[in-house]
């Protein structure tokens, strides 16, 4: 008879990170005001508690910032690759060290549960700092012509789901190939990035070469904008990306785009069911489905719909929700009031067009934003969650009898940045992946990453690629 565990609570002590009461912008090195003295403040997702108090960049800031990248530019990419790479091993080891404090830190700030900052993020985050340091010193080597030379100064863009990945993922091969870097966190995640910047200083790091501005989307347009940015890399909605490429059209600007998706995981009836279902849950509600590469479209065969379906929600039953600083939860919070908005909105729209939605048993804590993770079945092509990023722990179940008939339906979408293949045949994880308009196709698992890979979409998931050796080569001229 199948019971469920009771766990006792496991909370990750908060005493481990030190936020001050304000912060200001991160510019040549230093901390200072805002040059119209304009805050505003950053919020935790699961308590609605204000955090801390932070500068607002504007257009006056971004220049200042720009000019102190463009000044230390000059001696920076002067450096031997074996030089910066020692700057770059040591904010590597220094991220490892203060590695519990910044998974706190950003599981405060971002919502998440505090097992997966500490457990998958934080890793990351130093494993693409020591891989582009080895890297710096190896770049004649990397398969784009003889003495690859740097752009010039990063103007890089970050989102509020992954805040100090999407950090790492931008900033470490920037500076590997010799570039310096503004960067604009998002304004609901702002603190890792400013924690970062004090790691830079920790680290030696020369003023100028790194530069974080908190602001709103002004702020990031201003970055973007800038007439003395050589590079600009963006991670975040379509809709802003679309923007950013029209901004930066007829410019000698070099641009990575990351935009959104809404990836297929595709299940064969030969599948091993178990394995499966963790794959499905970990690729939707894994940081609660706030992830651009999330399986919010789950393809399963027909003969066994109900089968998986059956093994999916009593999977979905033991999920537990609640205190992202509890070790033992598994749904944190969503990361704000307009996100949790957006959600319950498609999620209703999805009712009236006739979809079933399901949710297992859920505890709804009082305050701070929540939302239940949700599955849809009776979906069809047509409804409006099985088209739209939700962005959220919300899941649409179509079927399909043929292998061809999951790939028409995998790519019926306008965007193509991950999808998931489940079955025991290799032939088929080849013969189907090879179709798939994807970006990224797991095999068996789904949402795995590593710095030696590269990682990019198609159609409106955007272009470039960021990771691995490819994601050099939009650091350099070539």
């Amino acid at each position: 008879m199948a019971s469920v565990f009771e766990y006792a609570p496991a909370p990750e002590s908060r005493s481990i990170v030190d936020i001050a009461p304000s912060y200001g912008l991160f510019i040549d090195g230093e901390f200072v005001e805002a040059a119209d003295g304009k805050v505003f403040k950053t919020v935790s997702p699961s308590t609605e508690e204000v955090l801390a108090e932070i500068a607002q960049a504007g257009e006056a800031d971004v220049d200042r910032a720009v000019k102190a990248a463009r000044k230390a530019f000059e001696k920076w990419s002067a450096l031997p690759g074996s030089e910066r790479a020692k700057y770059l091993f040591r904010i590597a080891r220094i991220i490892q060290e203060r590695s519990r404090e910044l998974a706190v830190l950003e599981t405060l700030d971002n919502g998440k549960p505090i097992k997966e900052t500490r457990d998958a993020d934080l890793p990351l985050v130093a494993a693409h700092f020591f891989y582009y340091a080895g890297w710096a010193d190896k770049l004649d080597h990397a398969g784009f012509g003889a003495n690859p030379q740097p752009l010039g100064v990063a103007g890089q863009v970050i989102p509020w789901n992954f805040p100090l990945l999407m950090l790492a993922w931008k900033i470490a091969p920037a500076l590997a190939t010799g570039n310096t870097v503004v960067l604009k966190p998002a304004e609901t995640t702002p603190l890792s990035a400013l924690f970062f910047a004090d790691i830079c200083r920790q680290a030696g790091l020369p003023k100028g070469v790194v530069n974080i501005l908190p602001g709103y989307g002004d702020a990031g347009a201003a970055v973007v904008a800038h007439p003395d940015v050589n590079k600009v890399a963006f991670t975040g909605s379509t809709a802003v990306g679309k923007e950013i490429a029209r901004t930066v059209a007829g410019t000698r600007k070099k641009v990575t785009l990351e935009l959104g998706g809404k990836g297929a995981n595709i299940v064969f009836d030969d599948a091993p069911v178990d394995q499966a279902v963790e794959g499905i849950v970990n690729g939707i509600f894994f940081n609660q489905g706030q992830v651009c590469c999330a399986g919010s479209r789950l393809l399963v065969q027909e003969s066994i719909e109900e089968e998986l379906l059956e093994s999916l929600k009593r999977r979905l039953s033991t999920l537990r929700l609640g205190d992202p600083l509890d070790k033992n939860t598994d749904i944190g919070a969503i990361n704000s009031e307009e996100q949790l908005t957006r959600i319950t909105s498609l999620v209703e729209q999805g009712e009236a067009e006739g979809a079933e939605r399901w949710s297992p048993a859920c505890d709804i804590p009082e305050s701070g934003y929540w939302f239940a993770p949700t599955l849809f079945t009776n979906v069809t092509q047509a409804h409006r969650i099985a088209r739209d990023e939700i962005f959220g722990p919300v899941l649409s179940v179509l079927t399909f009898r043929t292998p061809d008939e999951a790939v028409a339906k995998a790519n019926n979408t306008p965007y193509g940045l991950s999808a998931g293949v489940w079955t025991e045949k290799g032939s088929r994880i080849l013969a189907v992946a090879n179709k798939l308009r994807a970006g990224v196709v797991w095999s068996n698992t789904f949402n795995k990453f590593d710095p030696t890979s590269p990682f990019g979409g198609y159609k409106e998931s955007g272009f470039g690629r960021e990771g691995g050796r490819h994601g050099l080569e939009a650091y350099l001229d070539v």
